[in-house]
């Protein structure tokens, strides 16, 4: 299907593109039904529903705070888990020659 848009009024542009919008909500409203009917015969075929799928991606997702593993000994309420960036008082304990195993907690 080719629409020759050159040969169209503003008006007319106007309203193909409402229409366009319309169209595309019901399709994508249509494809996303689709699309969880599948999911959720896929789930089945393993003999789960989509909501415990659901609720294990959840809880498996939530981590919690990694626990610390490095202590500032100048000021023990600084910790560092050993993930992310550095903090500045391990950088200048390291830089200092500090080795990083006297940090641990």
């Amino acid at each position: 299907m080719t629409i020759d848009l050159s040969t169209m009024s503003r008006m007319e542009l106007v309203e193909l593109r409402g229409n366009l919008d319309e169209a595309i909500k019901h399709a994508e409203e249509r494809e996303r039904t689709e699309a969880l009917r599948a999911a959720e015969e896929a789930a089945a075929k393993f003999g789960f529903s989509l909501e415990e799928i659901a609720a294990s991606a959840r809880t498996s997702a939530k981590k919690g705070k990694a626990a610390p593993k490095y202590r500032n000994p100048e000021n023990p309420d600084e910790t560092w888990s050993g993930r992310g960036r550095k903090p500045h008082w391990v950088h200048a304990a390291l830089t200092a020659g500090v080795d990083i195993s006297d940090l641990e907690i």
